[in-house]
C-alpha cells in the first residue's frame, strides 16, 4: 500500500482523509512519522501554506507527502478569516475563541455567505501538484453541534438544514470542500504512474 505523510499533527485530519482515500493509501500524521516541529505558515494565501506544509515534509524526509490549508471565507468580511482561519482571534486562539470573533464581526450583519476553500499541495518523486476544493454556505448567528472542529458549529453549507457540527462524518463528506480537493488528488493518484 502507497504511503503518503500528512503534513499534520491532527488526528481528526487524518481520520478524515482515510475515510475519503477509502483505505487505498497509508497515511501517516506528523506524530506517527516522528516529525514533531510545528511547520511555519508565515504566507499570506492557502495556495503558498499548503505548499510549504509539503515542501518542508519533504525536505525533512525525502518521502511522498501532502499539505493542505484551508480557509473560511466570508464574502461581506472582504474573505477573512482566510488564510488567518485557524489563527483569527490570535496567534494561540482556541475555535471558540475565533468562532466568538467571527460571530462578532458579522454581528447581526444578514449578508452571511460564507464558503470553505482546501488546497491540497501533493509531493510526489519530488514534484509538486496542487488540487482545491471549495463548499459554499452561510454562517450562523450562534454555534450549533457539537461535532467537528473549527468552524463546523457556525457553518451551514448550501443545500443542508444542519451546521457540519451536527453531521455525521458521512454526511459532512457529502458537501466537504476537503472532500472535493482529496477526490481530485484520488483520481490523479490513481493514473499516476509511480515507476
Amino acid at each position: 500500500m502507497k504511503k503518503l505523510i500528512l503534513a499534520s499533527h491532527n488526528p481528526n485530519k487524518a481520520i478524515e482523509v482515510m475515510r475519503i482515500l477509502k483505505g487505498n493509501y497509508s497515511i501517516q500524521t506528523l506524530n506517527q512519522a516522528e516529525i514533531h516541529q510545528e511547520i511555519p505558515e508565515p504566507y499570506n494565501s492557502l495556495e503558498e501554506n499548503a505548499s510549504q506544509k509539503s515542501r518542508f515534509i519533504f525536505q525533512l524526509t525525502g518521502e511522498d507527502c501532502f499539505g493542505e490549508d484551508t480557509g473560511l471565507e466570508v464574502k461581506s468580511l472582504g474573505g477573512e478569516p482566510g488564510v488567518r482561519s485557524a489563527r483569527y482571534a490570535g496567534e494561540h486562539a482556541v475555535s471558540e475563541q475565533n468562532i466568538q470573533k467571527l460571530l462578532d464581526s458579522l454581528g447581526d450583519n444578514p449578508a452571511r455567505d460564507a464558503r470553505f476553500r482546501t488546497v491540497v499541495s501533493l509531493i510526489l518523486g519530488g514534484k509538486e501538484f496542487q488540487f482545491q476544493g471549495t463548499c459554499e454556505g452561510t454562517i450562523t448567528y450562534r454555534p450549533i453541534g457539537s461535532k467537528g472542529f473549527g468552524y463546523d458549529s457556525v457553518f451551514m453549507p448550501d443545500g443542508a438544514e444542519k451546521t457540519f457540527a451536527e453531521m455525521s462524518g458521512n454526511e459532512k463528506d457529502l458537501f466537504s470542500h476537503r472532500r472535493k480537493a482529496l477526490e481530485k488528488m484520488a483520481a490523479f493518484l490513481e493514473n499516476f504512474d509511480f515507476h
